[in-house]
């Protein structure tokens, strides 16, 4: 590009809140963008968050900054309810927008936010930031080339604290299903579609989508509030090559967490580890061993970012690369479409008990 990719970040509040932690970080460390504009909801934090991470404009309302000539690129980094009203307003605006995932809430949402991006001619960006993690490129290309042979299964286990019988006041929101924050939309989600992406697609599945938490203790009142949302996914499937996945997505966890992903094939097998980095073995009763992963697969310096900000820093990298070269890196509002489906396909077959056959929308 010729000239830096001039950011505005909404919701850039909060010193545990994701734009703190991950974006502006990530920003800091990549030439092809100018952050020139934050948002929040109050003008104190829009002027710290300003002041720390060097924005030209603070504003204590989302609209002005998304009008502001001198933001092309509107990054919606709040609540997920919260989503589709700015990234409408940004799209009305002809600007450039990334969202965190989920996009909508539903997948109505989430395909009427998709045709207002194309309608409007503009690129998008949605917060599926595992996919283009170096290790999980690496991956994808080691599966390519037949390191494990041919693959027989995908096995992901994951189960967090987040979401279970008590939860920040700021948490509160995702007890209520129709909020579109839960074990399925957004734990099942993120970290499948890296998986997905280096395996290939489902074939068929067979799903339970549970819920044992009907209520929960909100951690700073002791208020009791009904849940709605899911906290259990078992995922049983058949890829398109015709090995097999399964997925267990868990919230509420105790102790832990697990992060665990691992792939079999008839040569050897590969680890995914919970950092995004690769472990594997060739041959037969082998123990596994780390794989470096070749520095050509990161797309910007890690210097000091934590792995969470070195993803987001990826994601950023191939989509100022998508405007300048034409390319389609960054997964889009179209990629969000795609998996939304596959987040209704799961559900659906919980509730019907049918295997159901997977077909993009």
């Amino acid at each position: 590009m010729k000239h830096r990719i001039r950011v505005g970040i909404i919701g850039a509040s909060g010193s545990s809140g994701w734009a703190l932690q991950a974006h502006l970080p990530a920003l800091a460390t990549l030439p092809a963008y100018q952050l020139t504009a934050v948002a929040t909801t109050r003008q104190a934090s829009a002027d710290e968050a300003a002041r720390r991470f060097g924005a030209t404009h603070a504003f204590d309302r989302a609209s002005a900054l998304i009008e502001h000539p001198d933001v092309d690129l509107v990054v919606v980094s709040v609540r997920a309810p919260e989503h589709a009203p700015l990234v409408r307003a940004a799209l009305a605006a002809r600007k450039h927008v990334f969202s965190e995932w989920p996009l909508g809430v539903s997948s109505s949402e989430t395909r009427e936010l998709a045709a207002l991006a194309e309608r409007a001619g503009v690129r998008t960006v949605v917060g599926l930031q595992r996919r283009l993690a170096p290790g999980v490129r690496y991956l994808r290309d080691l599966l390519a080339q037949g390191y494990v042979g041919r693959l027989r299964s995908a096995t992901l286990h994951i189960a967090v604290p987040l979401l279970g019988a008590t939860r920040p006041q700021s948490y509160a929101y995702t007890a209520d299903a129709a909020n579109g924050v839960n074990v399925l939309a957004t734990v099942g989600a993120h970290f499948l579609d890296p998986v997905l992406s280096a395996v290939g697609e489902f074939h068929t599945l067979a799903a339970v989508v549970a819920r044992q938490f009907d209520e929960t203790r909100i951690l700073e009142t002791g208020e009791i509030v009904p849940v709605t949302a899911p906290d259990q996914v078992l995922i049983s499937g058949t890829l398109s090559s015709g090995a097999v996945l399964s997925a267990h997505f868990e919230t509420g966890k105790r102790n832990g967490p697990i992060l665990s992903t691992v792939l079999t094939g008839t040569e050897g097998d590969l680890v995914l580890d919970h950092d995004l980095t690769l472990s594997g073995a060739r041959g037969d009763d082998q123990p596994l061993a780390r794989l470096s992963t070749p520095d050509s697969y990161a797309w910007s310096p890690r210097g000091a970012l934590s792995d969470d900000a070195h993803q987001i820093a990826q994601l950023y990298a191939a989509f100022a690369r998508d405007l300048a070269e034409g390319t389609s890196l960054a997964p889009s509002f179209r990629d969000a479409v795609r998996l939304h489906h596959l987040v209704d396909t799961i559900a659906e077959a919980s509730t019907t008990g049918q295997r159901k056959l997977w077909q993009r929308p």
